[in-house]
């Protein structure tokens, strides 16, 4: 992934006469493609399912818009996964990329921290814009994939048994911590923690799968301590969404699914390794769904459970998959290309999403007017809006695109 690792370039084996060849443009296509679905957040597809409750058209897209309430999946849970999973797809061809230039493993591993800590740093600066002071939170997407990045890094340096014992050992080792921890008693305050007595009622577990349910886990106790050391406002106690800062060590896992996809798809070049992907995917998928079923660890993205990981993880190599079996098998590049324009500034797009929104929507308003937008009726003005948003958008990503200006970190 672009935000943190070279571009996706097809290259030979990571030595120093390592020479590279054609872009990978199935993965900036797919790269393009998550950021599209973060950037189309813009389009408030909930407000217009509410406004037209009898369609099912606008109810299904609402739903493919926001995140499940706890378990489960919707199109939007898959964004931070694919982020993490292409961050793991990038890394191969960075090492042998920068191996070829003659860099040392020293100066790599440095580069690596460095980029680590400005992804972390980014995340807490975006997570604060609208605060006081800092805002120091460690759940963002940004600092998620800088925390566990030096641990990824280390392990593209290593054989494939190594990466594999290394995903056993953090997504076995994460379960076994929270299934050790002890379960809240009967008399637990659940509204102390930001639980309400409804959501309680519907989404909560009983027996095992309790270890898992919601600000009452291993997770949360970590918060309690760890972010009450940084300076705040008032005392942590609970995140709304359930969110949590050990998060990332599950989510190395997703990033080391994507190094195994990364270095199928430099081995395999210019092939495809379809069969490897797709068993992959079925594997992932499969095994997640049977961990959530028995009720051993249910498949919850907001606390990235290990069967997250796991359903998650073989969800990103079908899409990889697809996005392969189009452009590189079948031939089919050029509808990409909006894609791509997008999936080759990554760090630029997250920074647009996150920065410009309100400043392109109050422009439109003051230059055409506060209802301009309205000109399909009330409940599409909200659509319409982001639509044009979205467009300015990508037509910033356009202009730099054409003008070779890509934000890297």
């Amino acid at each position: 992934m672009a935000t943190v690792a070279e571009p996706s370039t097809q290259v030979a084996a990571p030595t120093r006469s390592a020479r590279p060849v054609a872009r990978n443009v199935a993965v900036d296509a797919y790269r393009g493609f998550v950021m599209f679905l973060m950037m189309a957040e813009v389009l408030r597809l909930s407000h217009v399912a509410e406004a037209f409750p009898t369609s099912l058209f606008w109810k299904v897209l609402a739903y493919n818009q926001t995140h499940v309430e706890w378990a489960g999946c919707s199109l939007h849970d898959l964004i931070q996964p694919s982020f993490s999973f292409l961050v793991g797809v990038a890394l191969p061809y960075s090492i042998a990329s920068r191996l070829a230039k003659g860099a040392t493993f020293g100066r790599l591993f440095a580069h690596a921290m460095w980029r680590a800590l400005l992804l972390i740093a980014l995340g807490i600066f975006l997570r604060s814009t609208h605060s006081t002071q800092t805002y120091f939170t460690f759940e963002d997407t940004l600092t998620q994939i800088g925390l566990g990045y030096p641990f990824l890094f280390l392990l593209g340096f290593r054989s494939p048994r190594w990466q594999w014992a290394a995903l056993g050992v953090v997504l076995g080792g994460y379960w076994l911590a929270w299934a050790l921890y002890p379960v809240p008693g009967p008399n637990f305050s659940w509204q102390s923690v930001g639980v309400s007595l409804d959501w309680h009622q519907h989404y909560n577990y009983t027996g095992f799968a309790a270890h898992w349910n919601k600000n009452a886990n291993l997770g949360n106790t970590f918060d309690q301590w760890f972010l009450n050391l940084f300076p705040r406002t008032s005392p942590f106690v609970y995140n709304g969404g359930g969110y949590l800062t050990l998060s990332f060590i599950p989510t190395l896992g997703t990033m080391i699914l994507g190094l195994a996809a990364g270095r199928w798809l430099r081995a395999a070049a210019p092939r495809i390794p379809m069969k490897r992907l797709l068993i992959a995917a079925v594997i992932g998928i499969a095994a997640g769904l049977l961990l959530h079923f028995t009720h051993l660890c249910p498949v919850v993205k907001r606390i990235w459970t290990p069967s997250w990981t796991l359903f998650s993880g073989g969800a990103c190599f079908l899409l990889l998959a697809g996005f392969s079996a189009v452009i590189d098998v079948k031939g089919y590049k050029k509808w990409a290309y909006p894609l791509v324009v997008i999936g080759m500034n990554s760090i630029a797009s997250y920074l647009i999403a996150d920065l410009l929104e309100e400043f392109i929507a109050r422009s439109f308003s003051i230059q055409l007017g506060p209802h301009f937008f309205s000109f399909l009726g009330a409940g599409l003005e909200p659509f319409m809006q982001g639509v044009a948003i979205l467009f300015t958008y990508w037509l910033i990503l356009f202009w730099m695109y054409r003008r070779k200006l890509f934000l890297k970190i």
